[in-house]
């Protein structure tokens, strides 16, 4: 991407049901939110901690316009938990199956902005949110470690792999 207006990162994945629906459904409620600047392919990855015998997830990252929510950052997790739960989302067990998860991965470099700890915690350690965010943003670097995430990627021994699927 081009373009330098400040953006929101947004991860989706889902395991369950039609995952490939709900990321569509879960981007389409996104754009309510703000512009979408981009989408990434979709990938394919194993589940990772929780429960065993879980099916392989659908993941992608978003990048939205973050202009509106720049300082409100709490306000637009806010609003990713609201998607999820209209989206049936159930929070049963940390790492279980889902329907839909959506993670505020970064907005603009912000460091733990309006009480949300970001970048996100992980984010340099998930190979499935590594190579969407790539896609839609080549040049991310970590706002606190300043790694490139090409190197964090290289760095993740759980892969991915590009999906099939479509938008």
């Amino acid at each position: 991407m081009s373009d330098t207006s400040p953006k929101a990162f947004v991860a989706l994945g889902a395991n369950l049901g039609d995952p490939a629906a709900q990321l569509r459904e879960a981007a389409s409620r996104l754009s309510r939110l703000a512009p979408v600047l981009a989408r990434s392919h979709l990938y394919e990855s194993a589940a990772q901690g929780g429960p065993a015998g879980q099916p392989p997830y659908l993941n992608a990252v978003v990048a939205l316009a973050a202009g509106d929510w720049l300082g409100r950052e709490a306000a637009l997790l806010s609003e990713l938990l609201a998607i999820e739960e209209e989206l049936g989302r159930v929070r049963r067990e940390r790492w279980g199956p889902r329907v839909i998860d959506l993670d505020l991965l970064d907005v603009a470099g912000a460091l733990r902005h309006d009480g949300v700890r970001l970048p996100h915690p992980r984010i340099e350690e998930r190979a499935f949110v590594l190579a969407p965010l790539l896609d839609v943003e080549p040049t991310w670097r970590h706002p606190l470690t300043g790694r490139r995430a090409t190197d964090a990627l290289a760095n993740v021994k759980d892969g991915v792999r590009r999906s099939h699927e479509a938008w």
